[in-house]
Parts: C-alpha cells; structure tokens; sequence
C-alpha cells in the first residue's frame, strides 16, 4: 500500500525519479547530433508470425474447416497479426489450434502442433511494430487473423512501440540504419540454464547478431537497447547470459520499461479459469507472481476460507486449480528458475514504469471454487503490474553494488502500454535513449 508521502507525491508531481547509482547524465543531443543506434524489443504479442501447414497437420474434430484442403497448405501465410477479429467465431478456433504449442518430452522442449512450422517476421526491422489500424491497412495478406493478447484484449492500440517509433524517427532515427527491432515468437519464454529452448536460443542468436551489425554500421557504437512489457523478460535474460565483456562492449545503455522482477497476478487468474493452458503457455508460467518479491512473510495473493497462497506456494497453486502435474513441473523446472535470476545487467540501466493506476493485487475465492470469477483487491501499479512489483527494481538491480548506474522513474497516473505511447511518457523515454550515459 502507498504510503501518505507517496500519494503526496504522486499528487504534486509529474514524475518520480529515484538516482541508486551513477551521476545525471548530460542533456539530450539534439537531432542532428551522433546518435548511438537503439534495438527495440516490443511486448507480448507485438511480434508479427507466419505459418505454413504441411500434410502432417490434422485440424481439430470440432473445426474441421481449419485445415480443409486449404490454400494454406503449403504456402506461408500471415498467422498472428494485430487484435481486429478474435471475436469471430469462424477465424478463432483455427487461430487458437494453428496457434498452440505443446511439450515434447523426448526433446524436453516446447513445439508447434504437428504440421504447423512459423517464423517471426522481419526481425531487425521496426516495420512490423504498428497499431490494428496500420497493420490492416498495409498487409493484405490474411486479414481475416486476430491477435490473442495474453493479458486479455489488447489493453491499447500503441501498445506495439509505434508512437515510440515515431518518435525517435523525428529525433533522427532511421529504420535499419540507427534504429532496429528484435521480434520473437511471444507465445514461448525463456527457459531455466540447462533446459532446452530452441525458440529463445534462436532469438538469443539473432539479437546478438543484430546488436553487433548495429554497432559495426554505426561506427563500431555501442547499443542503446528498449525493451517494453515482456519484452525486458527477454532482453533482461539475453543480458545477463551474454559474456561481461561483451555487455560492455555492445550495450551504451539499456531502457527497460514496464517490467517488473515481481510479475503480475492476471496470468494467474486466467490459469484458475483455464488451468490446462499452463502446459501450453510458457509465457503465461513465467510471468506468474514471483517468489523474489511475493513470497513467504508478504501479504497473500490469493484467499480462501481454508487456506491462502504467496507466490512461495505457487506450485500447491496450481495443482489446486487443477493445472496438471506436467505444468507444476514445467513452472517448477523452466519457469520459476527464470523469475528467481531475476538481476542487475551490470550495464548502465533505467528502468521507466507508470505508477497511479488501480492495479490487482489479491484475488479472494472464498469458497474455494477457483471456476468461479474471484472477488478482486486491488492497489497501486500501473493497470497490471502491482507497486510492489515495481519497486523491487530498486532492490534487485538498483542495490546490486556491481551495476554501476542505475536510474529509476516512477510516472504517475501512467498505464502498462501509456509509458510507450502518452505524450509525457514518451518523451521522457526519449530522453533517456538520447541522453549518453556513463559506461
């Protein structure tokens, strides 16, 4: 709960700006000055997928349509493009099928249903990071596809980076020249050291391919490194399993914005409505409360009359709500592995989230019917990620005495997507990739 200082503050202030190490940079430069070139890495669902359906697929025996001797077979076709129809009952079922992956024991690893391949689509480039209204108007290709938002419907149009684009266009970007994008394929996550993932091996690849291009081309430049939403889960990953010496070499910088080491409790309310998603959502396991900051001797998350859960008993959770034993595992051996190395990047760092917003923090099912819709209680954060979830940044990366600069603002009255896309906030993320922080 908010304290009454901080409620003053957020009343009297446009934003709240915590200094743990290193010292104010310098002004921005303006357009014309050198830049150094930016990598964006956009949130869930932001990264557009292509799929191709070979002979091997079988549609499922209620949607017969979906792989009926379709054009689609054999030919690459847009898969996961923007949030314009999930609502219609004749593209869902297909999307949602061709959409699913699933776990393969013998390969400890998650795939696609048999018979679909995909890929992500046009990786380095921001081009693919637009709005509905964009996405619809440019591509004409499948337009019939949904986007199924993981969080619920998509909680806002510029949620994919776009105004944020803009921006750094007129402060003198150029797509694939200083300015570059790093999709992935969303529907996976990273997965515990020592667990197979060939979805984030590949991006890990990539991305390191593309932050060395990006550097070469610019005249052997460090990066300055974006990421928004689930997007700092994967950057922050790609970071810390990426040798010191290269970090230093190649990253100027690195804005994270809307991420927290605490995760978020909407994913686990929609597990208790769909308790076998979780051994078809690795996303949705990962970003789970985290034990780092909502653990045993913290206020529970979730109420019954006969018992209450943290996110240290997140496993018992699950097999509550019915997850089968395969999920627990999975949360237990990929998941929960990730959210506890939750660390500092040890390169220069600021962390930007939005702050004000009526945001869940408990869900009461009282009767112990996790079928039913729970009552909520809610808090401070920014509409998904609680306070606390936030403010651990400032202890676990900000009070790491390896990272030398570490700079966190607080924006009030600020959304999830609004840190990406309001006017204020976006200039304020701006700023901080224009401004030439302290290696």
């Amino acid at each position: 709960m908010a304290t009454h200082l901080h409620r003053l503050l957020l009343l009297f202030l446009p934003s709240l700006l915590l200094f743990r190490r290193g010292t104010l940079p310098p002004p921005p430069p303006s357009p014309s000055a050198a830049v150094y070139p930016v990598v964006l890495v956009p949130g869930n669902t932001c990264s557009q997928l292509e799929a191709r359906l070979t002979d091997a697929y079988e549609p499922p025996p209620e949607s017969p349509q979906c792989g009926a001797g379709s054009n689609e077979r054999g030919r690459w076709f847009r898969l996961w493009r923007n949030a314009t129809a999930m609502d219609d009952p004749a593209v869902a079922p297909c999307l949602s099928d061709q959409l699913r992956v699933v776990y393969d024991p013998a390969a400890r690893d998650f795939r696609n249903v048999p018979g679909v391949e995909t890929r992500v689509l046009g990786f380095g480039s921001t081009a693919g990071f637009l709005a509905d209204t964009e996405a619809n108007n440019r591509e004409h290709a499948r337009a019939d596809q949904p986007d199924l938002y993981l969080y619920g419907p998509a909680i806002h149009r510029d949620l994919c980076m776009r105004r944020l684009v803009e921006a750094l266009q007129q402060a003198g970007y150029r797509d694939g020249e200083t300015l570059f994008g790093a999709p992935y394929d969303f529907r996976q996550a990273p997965a515990a050291r020592g667990q197979p993932c060939r979805a984030f091996g590949r991006f890990t690849r990539r991305l390191r391919a593309l932050v060395e291009r990006a550097s070469r081309e610019n005249g052997e430049k460090p990066v300055v490194l974006v990421s928004h939403s689930q997007g700092g889960y994967f950057a922050l990953e790609f970071l810390n399993r990426s040798p010191l010496s290269w970090r230093r070499k190649y990253v100027k910088h690195y804005v994270m914005a809307s991420t927290g080491p605490g995760g978020l409790l909407l994913p686990l309310r929609n597990l208790a409505s769909t308790p076998g998603e979780a051994v078809e959502a690795p996303d949705a396991l990962v970003a789970l409360p985290s034990p780092v900051v909502f653990g045993a001797g913290t206020p529970p998350l979730v109420v019954t009359r006969d018992r209450n859960y943290t996110a240290s008993d997140m496993s018992e959770f699950l097999t509550a709500i019915g997850v089968p034993p395969l999920g627990v595992t999975l949360y237990e051996t990929r998941a929960l592995p990730v959210q506890l190395g939750f660390r500092a990047p040890l390169v220069p760092t600021t962390c930007v989230n939005g702050v004000g917003l009526s945001t869940m923090k408990q869900l009461v099912y009282w009767d112990g019917n996790f079928s039913e819709t729970p009552e909520v209680v809610y808090g401070d954060g920014d509409g998904l990620l609680p306070l606390a979830s936030i403010l651990a940044l400032d202890t676990v990366i900000g009070s790491d005495p390896r990272q030398e600069y570490y700079k966190s603002i607080k924006l009030a009255d600020t959304s999830h997507a609004g840190v990406v896309s309001d006017a204020a906030a976006l200039k304020r993320v701006v700023d901080e990739i224009l401004w030439s922080t302290p290696m």
